[in-house]
């Protein structure tokens, strides 16, 4: 009984905001305070304390006219033990320290749950949506759509009930920042809005309110919103045919068609610069501008040379033909160059190595070694709309031609979207530039400063050439001419590792592969 009204009373302290140290000793039901509390004595009637009857207080000196009251009704409207806590931007790739808010997808008063979308990120790489950790109420956004957010900083406040699991979360979440070193894996989320949110958006969109500063507020899904910026409209200039006013996918494009209407109708009027502009590099080209500083400290050195290409394109001319018997239904010649540079790397790995520079006890020098990687995850360098990105395509060493070509059409859908993920990005060993799809012949494309080497290919053309025949009957050789179809390739390599002859070699082995794409079939396993 006493344990029950220790429970009681500590129940009734907190809801008068009495300090618990003023209560000094419970006796005969009596609850005896100490010297500021001593001429006001709180009667506890336990004895009718049952399974079915709650403690009543009765009438005191401290409660004067007051009628008395069941407990367990004031307990339930005790203090709210909700807790703001901050949502932190964690690290979303390797040595990235800031990221510009590209949207919001929540605003102060919104209600979110664990792993709703909060914001999109853009990095020096890629574009990231951010999903929250916790369940709540938003109070407060800490940046503006094109502002740079630090990693680590405090990007908004949500209001939880759970403080235990907010804080050990929290902690969690700061312990991750600090220590985490390689990019986390962009996972989906599943998008869920509660009827208030949708209850909210209605009344904005009918009544014409204002948010964020006075802008008006305008419907559209996320997916909407970022091909609006791709086409850079502002999206006020559209007109919305869905529910309430919501912006849909088909009135952008309508929209985005009827302006090329608009321009062939213009004449052309050439844009020249007035005067003297300047701009601040995107997030792309402070990337560039990083890693290319650091890699022209590598000295480089250049191969080039000329492969026949009839038989691949026969080759791929015969996989077109058959292609009922497959999932793909096109493929390029992509996947036969990158499966064919990854067999022929197998008997050269130094080229899909690394440097690992390690610090020497005691001496000035550092340790160099190399790391002979297993996996060929061979980049692709793509023109996307954001710029140029190398994403990697992963273990082409244990796929198929075929295989190659899917992870090569979702690499470039993505692409196009400015979609590719940091998972994409990272952990490349080699890389692949096709700069023929533009124009070109042969290049000096520069190596990556963390890997040895790179290769580019150049425009396929049809030559002439000299060509060797052997007579079967007299044994005669002539020469003649005969238009053959010719694709350059070029070479640049870190020469404080990898000498001309090893490049040599691999070039005529990646061009014996090409030439007769038959060996292809004898060297997979």
């Amino acid at each position: 009984m006493t344990t029950q009204i220790k429970r009681f009373l500590d129940g009734y302290s907190r809801h008068f905001r009495m300090n618990s140290r003023s209560i000094r000793s419970i006796k005969y039901g009596i609850l005896f305070m100490d010297r500021k509390f001593s001429r006001q004595l709180v009667n506890i009637h336990y004895s009718n304390y049952t399974t079915t009857k709650r403690p009543v207080i009765a009438n005191s000196l401290f409660f004067p006219n007051k009628k008395p009251f069941h407990f367990h009704r004031e307990f339930h409207n005790s203090f709210s033990c909700n807790a703001v806590v901050p949502f932190l931007l964690a690290d979303i790739g390797e040595g990235i320290t800031e990221c510009e808010i590209v949207q919001w997808f929540v605003k102060p008063g919104d209600h979110v749950s664990e792993f709703d979308k909060i914001c999109e990120v853009q990095s020096d790489k890629a574009s990231v949506e951010i999903t929250s950790r916790y369940t709540g109420i938003v109070k407060d956004l800490f940046y503006k759509v094109g502002d740079m957010a630090k990693v680590g900083s405090k990007i908004v406040d949500i209001e939880t009930e759970n403080i235990n699991e907010t804080i050990d979360s929290t902690d969690e979440e700061i312990k991750e920042i600090k220590e985490i070193k390689e990019i986390k894996e962009s996972s989906e989320s599943v998008i869920t809005q509660t009827l208030k949110i949708e209850t909210d958006l209605s009344n904005l969109s009918s009544k014409g309110s204002n948010v964020s500063g006075g802008k008006s507020y305008i419907l559209a899904a996320p997916a909407v919103r970022r091909i609006v910026r791709e086409h850079n409209i502002d999206i006020k200039s559209i007109k919305g045919t869905g529910k309430d006013g919501r912006v849909t996918k088909e009135d952008v494009l309508n929209h985005v068609a009827y302006l090329k209407i608009e321009d062939v109708q213009k004449p052309y009027v050439p844009q020249y610069l007035v005067e003297d502009k300047i701009v601040p590099l995107t997030n792309i080209q402070k990337s560039m501008f990083k890693i290319m500083t650091k890699s022209l400290q590598i000295p480089h050195f250049g191969y080039s040379d000329e492969y026949s290409f009839d038989n691949v394109i026969s080759f791929r001319n015969m996989i077109v033909q058959s292609n009922n018997q497959f999932s793909i239904k096109k493929i390029s010649y992509m996947p036969i160059f990158i499966k064919s540079f990854s067999v022929a790397l197998q008997q050269f790995p130094i080229l899909n190595a690394s440097i690992i520079e390690e610090e020497k006890d005691g001496g000035d020098s550092n340790v160099i070694k190399i790391r002979y990687r297993s996996a060929h995850n061979i980049g692709i360098a793509m023109d996307t709309p954001g710029g140029l990105l190398v994403p990697n395509i992963k273990n082409v060493q244990t796929k198929s031609i075929f295989e190659i070509s899917e992870d090569l059409q979702r690499l470039q859908e993505a692409g196009k979207k400015n979609l590719i993920s940091p998972t994409d990005l990272k952990d490349g060993t080699i890389t692949l530039s096709n700069i023929g799809t533009i124009g070109g012949n042969f290049l000096s494309p520069v190596v990556v400063c963390s890997e040895l080497c790179i290769a580019a290919i150049g425009r396929i053309q049809r030559l002439p050439r000299f060509e060797i025949i052997k007579d079967n009957i007299t044994g005669e050789i002539k020469e003649q001419v005969v238009a053959k179809n010719i694709v350059p390739i070029s070479f640049s390599a870190d020469h404080r590792i990898i000498d001309g002859v090893t490049i040599a070699k691999f070039s005529q082995r990646w061009k014996n592969l090409l030439e007769n794409p038959a060996l292809l079939s004898v060297e997979l396993r």
